[in-house]
């Protein structure tokens, strides 16, 4: 008897040794053969992808948002060098590769028409422009139109179904909202980060010409450029263009030009080709205690106009050199970039209300405001 309950304990033994080797690397042998629940639940791994997801979650945020944020590839044709055939040349320099040029960046379509809103310097010089979606379509981009000043582009796919992204309000944005990046960094494929923003209106930092970056410490790195900034709920609220490294890579300092923004720039280039802006021709400088004293200003706040074009919109309208501007059509302007962002939004021909301090007095001035003059290239020497 003592045998036969020795060889019934090594059997179960065996047994149950075997049955929990195949529970954990094999758990689908064990299922019913109806395909029900497994004769275990331990070892069944949850795979539910449509599960709510777990509190703090930026999972249907990141889904919403993912499918309209697209990759950027770009080339430029080799340019050749004119001394190439020189004996001399090649002698000294050897034979110079004409290979071309390739570059990586992001872009988000905002439109279902096939408009897509990316940096300028992602596209910038390129001969080719293609366009990966998420869901792996490619296609070939035209640019519709740029700005520098801004660094923002339009670029236009021909596809059907397109996924759009929902346009947030970035006005609203408050220090220490949480967002999340999306892009194409590195070329290593579609990426979420996640942060907060960490300041507003940053500006005076020779990116751009108009600066009022929303800056964030969530991860941007090379190739992220052009791609989405959105909230908690997957709306967009800025373009990621630039960070702050020493390396080249993230050192939690990015920024974003506004949606805001983003869409006046997309709306004019969309409707008439470019971005016209306001301009009334005047050299403004950063109200300093010196500057106050030196013209008798009796105010601490605003910007001083230093300089004021002759014949120009705001010498037509009475602007003098010594007035400080304190706002312009009833926003306050505290500094040079809020001046040219105020001033740059008004629409050239109509006019508009300037409030002044002149020494003791406080005026409203009307001025017309003009076309803001193209920069000037410098030639290549």
């Amino acid at each position: 008897m003592k045998r036969y309950w020795l060889l019934f304990s090594q059997a179960v033994t065996v047994l149950l040794a075997v049955y929990f080797v195949l529970a954990t690397l094999k758990p689908e042998w064990i299922l019913s053969p109806q395909g029900g629940s497994p004769t275990v639940a331990l070892f069944q791994a949850p795979s539910d992808r449509n599960a709510a997801p777990p509190p703090g979650s930026f999972r249907l945020a990141a889904q919403k948002a993912s499918a309209a944020v697209v990759s950027i590839n770009t080339s430029k044709a080799a340019r050749r060098n004119p001394n190439s055939n020189d004996p001399w040349f090649r002698f000294f320099f050897g034979d110079q590769d004409n290979e071309p040029q390739v570059g990586l960046g992001s872009g988000v379509i905002v439109s279902p028409n096939g408009y897509i809103l990316t940096n300028n310097h992602v596209i910038e010089g390129a001969d080719e422009i293609e366009v990966i979606l998420n869901d792996s379509r490619r296609s070939r981009a035209r640019v519709i139109g740029s700005d520098p000043d801004s660094d923002l582009a339009v670029l236009k796919i021909e596809l059907d179904k397109l996924p759009v992204i929902v346009l947030g309000n970035s006005d609203a944005l408050q220090v220490g909202d949480p967002v999340l990046a999306i892009g194409n960094p590195f070329g290593v494929g579609q990426t979420v980060t996640s942060g907060i923003v960490s300041a507003l209106g940053r500006n005076q930092l020779g990116i751009n010409t108009f600066e009022n970056f929303i800056q964030t410490d969530a991860a941007i790195n090379p190739g992220n450029s052009g791609g989405a900034l959105v909230d908690a709920s997957g709306n967009l609220l800025g373009i990621n263009t630039a960070i702050y490294s020493r390396s080249g890579g993230n050192m939690g300092i990015g920024f974003a030009i506004p949606v805001a923004t983003a869409q006046q720039v997309l709306e004019s280039i969309v409707k008439e080709g470019q971005v016209t802006r306001g301009w009334i021709g005047v050299e403004p400088s950063d109200l300093s205690p010196e500057l106050a004293e030196t013209f008798g200003v009796k105010t601490d706040e605003g910007v001083i106009i230093t300089g004021v074009l002759q014949n120009g919109p705001a010498a037509l309208a009475g602007i003098r050199p010594g007035d400080v501007i304190t706002n312009v059509a009833g926003k306050p302007v505290q500094n040079v970039s809020e001046l040219l962002s105020r001033v740059a939004a008004l629409k050239p021909g109509s006019p508009a209300s300037f409030g002044v301090r002149r020494q003791d007095r406080t005026l409203d001035i009307s001025i017309t405001p003009g076309v803001r003059p193209k920069p000037r290239r410098v030639p290549q020497q």
